[in-house]
């Protein structure tokens, strides 16, 4: 089986089944960063993102892993997706603005259950930037390094961002659980709620893989 960067070379190079391939292995990987983010289905954001990886500009650095590559990619069109929501109004800045302000209504995620509905609903209501820490590092069990080098920062910056980011999760479910025994099931296990909700992304309907 070919690897990422073999794959993304040939597309590069005009191979389009190569592209196809990449979509198809990474399809849900970006279907979860952008649906808790957007009010909108995400999908032209996806496309987005794999378009970027063939730019000019777009290139795999040597030992550089794919995935940190590709959420580069997606985490810079997010900014630029809420920059062009808030031209009347002040530029985003993503340690201030949640998704929840910026994409009223509900995220494109479907779950079932009331922990991982808190635990969605509580994420898109803390700063984007801590949202995006705490997702990569849950969902996508990226390390701080791997997250610093997508976010081009410091590794200790990151460091200190995911302890800052889970104190502000926890603070939120807390303002917004209604029921004070699902709120302790969820941050008891944040970790554990986080996978099932992994487990559970669904597709809008009508998307698909081309």
């Amino acid at each position: 089986m070919p690897s990422d960067a073999e794959l993304l070379l040939a597309w590069q190079q005009g191979d389009q089944a190569a592209g196809k391939a990449l979509f198809e292995r990474y399809y849900a990987l970006l279907m979860r960063f952008f649906a808790n983010k957007v009010g909108d289905d995400p999908l032209d954001l996806i496309h987005e993102t794999f378009l970027g990886c063939i730019s000019g500009q777009a290139r795999l650095r040597e030992r550089q892993n794919f995935r940190s590559f590709l959420f580069g990619i997606a985490y810079n069109l997010l900014h630029k997706h809420y920059g062009r929501q808030r031209r009347s109004g002040p530029q985003f800045d993503p340690e201030q603005h949640a998704a929840a302000d910026l994409s009223p209504g509900p995220g494109t995620m479907l779950v079932k259950g009331v922990e991982q509905q808190l635990l969605l609903d509580s994420l898109r209501r803390i700063p984007v930037m801590h949202q995006v820490v705490l997702e990569l590092f849950y969902w996508e069990g990226l390390t701080s390094s791997e997250i610093a080098e997508i976010l081009g920062e410091p590794h200790g910056t990151v460091r200190t961002r995911l302890r800052r980011a889970r104190q502000l999760l926890e603070d939120t479910m807390g303002r917004v659980a209604d029921d004070p025994k699902v709120l302790a099931d969820t941050c008891s296990d944040i970790e554990g709620w986080a996978a099932k909700v992994r487990a559970s992304i669904m597709r809008p309907e009508g998307s698909g893989s081309g």
